[in-house]
């Protein structure tokens, strides 16, 4: 039986300043303009949600400046006034973290849109943060040029936030996550100075690394303003395989064996059937866009393992490399995608996971990340944590680089259960992660969602190095207030 989700958005408790003195108001009108301020309350709705579940925090301002310098401005107001800003992207995040929840003002990046330079002699590009991830990937290509991390919203998500969360994406398991490709940052801190973090060099040994502390600080420590990325030659060919398995398990112990064997694949995606039902059911009923290509009903479990290269001669030896990998686990028939067409389909099937299961009910979305050998424990406990808690899961992820995407399917748990009883299995979920050499999350991020976890992974006195480093960056903890920890 099909569940959909039935639930009303709902003001989560905050210490919400709801409404700005007009002279406030006026200050910051100066600054960017009156058509750059957001103040009906319809249309700050848009801004007090993103993809974590349902929560909703509605801020008392929307501000949407359009360069470093109304940034400064709009920050100095604000650490003057100790109004809480909360800078946000696109509004794709999975842990909370670009929401309102002390109220106050959201600084939208979304006039910051420009791909301002693709210097194609230094392998180097220059955007904005608002630029969509694959707006800018597809620009970068058509020279010749790849950017790497493609996380599954890459279409509507924008870099400004892959760098907030240090996003990955199927490809990480051979190219790296966004931390990878960034060279410098401009930055306007949260006392209104503008920095640049670094240089634009490929190699930096002088002093403190500012670049990297900005990306997966989640909008805690700065407001990026621009951002120099370091690119690739694009591959030119590629193979893409699709491997069923029996069990969740054998195809988690063959993702090592692989690698084991010497294979560099440049994607290994995992899933179990319960996401491609899900997923053909959403892209057909939601996306009218139905999915030809057959998947093994006999099978729980299938692997999308991609290698790529300029040289088809050494990708068909590798593929045949992993198919005799595969033959020693209990694995179904391996299908080969013969067409770009077909290629697009299955990986539109994986990309499209995460929106299917969250049409079929409400879930909450985890990100934990292992060493790759003790994913087979990882994810066979997690079964056995959802049946002691009385919860069903969707797993699928990056299980290439040891990331799992654990999906906590709600259906008919009651709305009290939700908010006590599940939290308590998603720290048990946390807690064999950890014991499992694992961390709370590869590329979500803390933001609010994860923040009551943290001390399961993270000692007291890294946090207090943490909270030392935000009160240097942010005296008056104006910047994004309440999250991590």
């Amino acid at each position: 039986m099909e569940i959909t989700k039935n639930f009303s958005s709902k003001v989560q408790k905050q210490d919400q300043l709801v409404t700005l003195p007009q002279n406030l108001i006026d200050q910051l009108s100066k600054v960017v303009g009156q058509e750059f301020l957001v103040l009906n309350e319809e249309e700050k709705a848009d801004y007090a949600h993103d993809k974590t579940e349902d929560y909703f925090f509605l801020p008392a301002l929307v501000v949407k400046p359009g360069s470093a310098e109304e940034v400064s401005h709009i920050m100095k107001i604000c650490n003057q006034h100790k109004l809480p800003v909360t800078v946000r992207g696109a509004g794709t995040g999975l842990a909370g973290s670009a929401l309102p929840t002390h109220g106050g003002l959201v600084l939208s990046m979304e006039r910051f849109n420009r791909i301002l330079n693709i210097d194609e002699l230094n392998l180097q590009a220059t955007v904005e943060p608002g630029v969509i991830t694959e707006v800018f990937q597809q620009a970068v290509k058509e020279k010749g040029l790849f950017y790497p991390p493609d996380p599954a919203s890459r279409g509507s998500c924008f870099l400004g936030g892959n760098l907030a969360q240090n996003s990955g994406g199927p490809k990480a398991v051979k190219y790296g996550v966004t931390r990878d490709y960034v060279l410098n940052l401009e930055v306007v801190l949260p006392t209104g100075e503008i920095i640049w973090t670094g240089a634009n060099v490929l190699k930096n040994s002088t002093g403190y690394n500012l670049t990297q502390l900005m990306i997966g600080s989640e909008g805690t420590l700065g407001v990026i303003t621009k951002i120099v990325f370091k690119l690739r030659g694009y591959p030119q060919k590629d193979v893409l395989m699709l491997i069923p398995f029996s069990t969740n398990e054998e195809a988690c112990r063959a993702i090592a064996a692989i690698f084991t064997a010497g294979i560099q694949p440049s994607g290994m995606e995992f899933f179990e059937r319960a996401a491609a039902l899900h997923t053909l059911a959403y892209c057909e009923k939601v996306l009218h866009s139905p999915v030809a290509t057959s998947f093994p009903d006999n099978m729980d479990a299938y692997l999308l393992c991609e290698l790529d290269g300029n040289d088809e001669e050494v990708l068909m030896r590798d593929a045949e490399r992993v198919m005799r990998v595969v033959e020693k686990f209990n694995a179904g028939e391996i299908l080969f995608a013969d067409s770009s067409a077909q290629k697009e389909e299955l990986w539109k099937v994986r990309k499209n996971i995460s929106p299917a299961v969250n049409w079929y009910t409400l879930t909450k979305s985890e990100d934990v990340v292992v060493p790759r050998g003790n994913l087979p424990k990882l994810v066979s406990g997690i079964k056995e944590i959802g049946k002691r808690y009385g919860f069903n899961t969707v797993c699928f992820g990056h299980l290439g680089d040891g990331n799992l995407h654990v999906n906590i399917l709600k259906e008919n748990i009651s709305d009290y259960d939700w908010q006590t009883k599940i939290p308590e299995g998603i720290g048990e979920i946390f807690k064999l992660t950890v014991n499992l050499g694992g961390t709370l999350s590869g590329e979500h991020g803390i933001g609010i969602a994860k923040k009551p976890y943290m001390s399961l992974a993270v000692s007291e006195k890294n946090i207090e190095l943490m909270r030392g480093i935000k009160k240097v960056f942010d005296p008056n903890n104006i910047l994004n207030p309440g999250k991590i920890f």
